[in-house]
């Protein structure tokens, strides 16, 4: 029986959304001291996917280099994961999180 009369397989958003989101963990080096784990959301249509993805990331550190490996990441997981293309990854920095900040925002003295 040829493919196309096979049937069809369909992946659910929030199916992609997980594997978006486990890519964006996999992509960054460590998730800074009490920060939330990075959040994705997903529209797909026609296999075409469009994700956010939220996440925290530590400071200093190059917000742009980390935001470009994360969408990197995100794109060729969900592409060789779910089959989809992946044309855009926003990303949303919700926090920074210091090394030398307590969790309530102030700094430590040394």
């Amino acid at each position: 029986m040829p493919a196309g009369e096979r049937g069809a397989t369909r992946i659910a958003d929030r199916v992609v959304a997980k594997i978006a989101a486990a890519a964006a963990r996999e992509a960054l080096p460590g998730p800074p001291a009490g920060s939330a784990a990075p959040h994705a959301t997903v529209t797909v249509h026609h296999d075409i996917a469009r994700v956010r993805i939220t996440l925290d990331l530590g400071y200093p550190r190059d917000i742009g280099a980390a935001c470009a490996e994360v969408r990197r990441h995100v794109a060729a997981r969900v592409e060789e994961l779910a089959g989809m293309a992946v044309p855009e990854v926003d990303i949303d920095v919700e926090h920074l999180h210091s090394a030398y900040t307590r969790p309530g925002g102030r700094a430590r003295l040394r």
